[in-house]
């Protein structure tokens, strides 16, 4: 099952939201205010990003820079802690299944989690537009 990690203010979040809507893939949401990631969630997903904090945490957010730190210096265990206290400085959405992850929305990527046989399809109908068979 895909997870929507969101806040209610997030414009890229909604995006996301219409997107699954739309594809009518199922997902399940979590405000991430309301209900901030465990420390072992943000482990796994630190471990799931190509560049650790620098994919996850939003440099230049209010909440990043009300905190006045330099994350470069922060031991992980600090920084696992400064993120749950502080889930507002993550970026958003972030979406994630067992396999897939994925920070922000972008169209182009957020298509990963689109089932197999509908990408099949799509790549499909895209080559018979382009002239391409």
């Amino acid at each position: 099952m895909i997870t929507l990690y969101n806040a209610p203010s997030c414009t890229s979040c909604r995006k996301a939201k219409t997107w699954f809507e739309d594809y009518q893939i199922p997902y399940t949401e979590r405000d991430i205010i309301k209900d901030p990631l465990t420390k072992e969630e943000i482990k796994q997903m630190l471990m799931r990003t190509e560049n650790g904090t620098e994919d996850l945490i939003s440099t230049r957010s209010k909440a990043f820079k009300e905190l006045d730190i330099n994350i470069e210096e922060l031991p992980l265990k600090e920084l696992i802690e400064l993120v749950e206290k502080n889930p507002a400085i993550l970026k958003r959405p972030l979406i994630a299944d067992e396999t897939r992850f994925q920070v922000g929305f972008n169209e182009n990527e957020i298509r990963r989690f689109l089932p197999r046989e509908i990408r099949a399809y799509e790549l499909e109908k895209a080559k018979q537009e382009a002239g391409i068979v």
